[in-house]
Parts: C-alpha cells; structure tokens; sequence
C-alpha cells in the first residue's frame, strides 16, 4: 500500500521542491524545535520594534504535541534535538520537555539556545533534567549598547545567566556573536580577547538577512574571513579540527587562550551541502531550511488523529525537500521562524 505523503504548501504532491536534494545523501540528524513565538527581547535585527503578532495559545504546539513529532522522526535518523524560540525560558515547564524529550528512545542529545537572560533561575534544573549543552546569545559586552540592540535587555542579567550554566556543569558554553557593521563590529577583537582568559567558545555569525527588504536596509553582513583576518592582529590562531558539536563552526583558538573562537560564514560560504538540520516552529510547520519559504503543516496532521506514520511522512518530506542552496533572504522575521 502506498504510504500517505503530506503536501508542502505551494507544492504539489509527488513533484520535487526546486533545488531539492534527497536527504539521504545527507545525514540529517538534527532537529531545531521552536517552542515559543515570545521573547522578553526585540533585538534590532530579529523584529520590528513593536515585535510580531503574538499566536494564541491554541497555535502553538503542546509538549506532547513536539514530542509525537521527535518520536516520529527518531526512526529517520534524527536523534539530537535543539531547543530555540523566540526565548525558549519564556515558556513555562521547559525543565518538564526536557525531560520528555530525552526519555524518548533514540535521542541521544538535548540542547538549549537562549538569550541568557532567565538562565540564573532554571540552569541548575535544566541540567538535572538531561539537558546537554547551552548556546547563549550576547551581540555586546557593553551594557548601554546591549540595551539598545536587546531594546531593553539588561547585560547583568545575562552574566548571571552564563555563570550559573558554569556553575550548573554545562561545556562547552558556547556565547553567539552576530555581528553586523556599525553596530557592534569594533568590538571583535574585544570578544577575541574575552576567550584569553574564559573557558567558552565565542562563535562569530554572519549577519544573516531576515524580514521585507525595506527594514533591512541598516544591516551590512562582516565576513567571517573579515573578522578572523582582524583578530589575527592579536596573535597567532590555531585551527583546530574538527568537532562533533562544532555544527557549521570553523574553530579556532588563540595562542595561550583558555577559551575558543568560531566563525560561522552563513552567508558568505555555503554549507547547504553538509547541513544535518530540519526545522519545526512553534505553530506546528516543518521546515527543511531556515531560508525556505516552503513549509509543511504537521500540526493539522496531529490534529486531526492521524497516527505516527503520517507524521513521519511529513518529517520525511521536509528532509527530501532540502534545497541544495539557500536563497540567501527570507521575508519572515527571524523570530516567527525560530533561531
């Protein structure tokens, strides 16, 4: 019997996505869960100043919801799952989905992007839950300029936050930096030289083009060759080979450093060919690329009864449909996708 396959919106059924690449001839084994739309930050290059429209509890997946996706998806290869927003600690009884989530057989790795902000309160818990590792996002080590890209956020907040994932046994921590010019690229060598003396690993990210155009406008990518030629400045970096946590990080280290750089060239070097990640955002769509504009809706699907079949056909879909190369802009804003 011919196994029921869902449609990709603004496709037909049985007819391949553009640029599509059949995804076993990638290992897909990641899956990005957006669990909110909500975020307590509305940085300047993520949303509008007055943010995004707010969905309605009855949009978003529940937890058990995203864990019948993760269950269906384990047998297809997925076996490591990170958590995003919006700010994932916004949403309460994340320590609780961790929990499901790394009790699901074949999930061998949970992990956490956050803002840093709440991270103080849940660390300790989140890390008795099972989870495995933090990444953090901090675009300043100025408390005045972080308010203002975070409009509102306070730095301190975030220290706390990254100290008690340290306290908590998190490693590596990894603090993402996205760095756009004129905002905050005078302080690249500034980062660099924080890893001299702390045990984390500072990721450089090129700026990566979200939202309508016309709000874009103010935003100039830095090329990570860019920013790795400026710390060169500082002294010697030593490539280091490659990990399995690195993801798309081509890391490096400083001579005498306790700490590690990443640079991670978005948009200025392709890594389609070796992406191993799928996408679920909070209203329930898979995506096969941050950049897609294609989604399939797996939330009418576990919505209307249907069983775990059909929804690892849609997970399926979502990995053959995988374009070859990103178009490099989405209209959405970063937030409404899920980072």
């Amino acid at each position: 019997m011919k196994r029921h396959t869902p449609d990709i919106e603004n496709r037909t059924a049985g007819t391949p996505a553009p640029n599509a690449v059949p995804g076993r001839k990638r290992v897909i084994n990641y899956l990005r869960v957006s669990v909110t739309d909500l975020c307590n930050y509305r940085c300047t290059y993520c949303m509008p100043p007055k943010g995004v429209r707010r969905l309605s509890h009855s949009e978003i997946l529940t937890f058990e919801e995203i864990c019948s996706v993760v269950s269906a998806a384990v047998p297809l290869g997925i076996n490591r799952i990170r958590l995003t927003g919006g700010e994932p600690l916004v949403r309460r009884g994340m320590v609780g989905l961790v929990e499901m989530l790394v009790r699901l057989p074949g999930i061998e790795e949970v992990y956490l992007t956050t803002n840093g902000s709440l991270l103080d309160t849940f660390a300790s818990d989140l890390r008795r839950s099972g989870l495995s590792r933090v990444n953090i996002s901090l675009d300043s080590l100025r408390p005045e300029r972080f308010h203002e890209i975070t409009r509102g956020g306070n730095l301190a907040d975030v220290w706390r936050g990254i100290e008690a994932a340290r306290r908590a046994g998190f490693k590596p921590i990894k603090l993402n930096v996205v760095v756009i010019k004129g905002v905050n690229d005078d302080e690249i060598e500034d980062f660099a030289a924080f890893t001299r003396e702390h045990p984390f690993e500072v990721r450089f990210i090129e700026y990566m083009p979200f939202g309508p155009s016309e709000t874009l406008k103010d935003y100039t990518c830095v090329t990570a060759e860019e920013v790795k030629k400026r710390i060169s400045a500082l002294g010697d970096l030593t490539r280091l080979p490659g990990a399995s946590l690195s993801g798309p990080a081509v890391r490096y280290k400083l001579e005498g450093a306790e700490g590690v750089l990443g640079f991670i060239p978005a948009m200025s070097h392709s890594f389609c060919s070796t992406c191993n990640r799928i996408r679920l955002t909070a209203d329930g769509r898979l995506l096969s690329c941050l950049f897609s504009g294609r989604s399939i809706d797996v939330k009418s699907l576990l919505r209307s009864g249907a069983g775990t079949e059909k929804i690892a056909d849609a997970v399926q879909l979502a990995i053959e449909s995988k374009p070859s190369a990103h178009p490099g802009h989405c209209e959405s804003f970063m937030s409404s996708i899920g980072g």
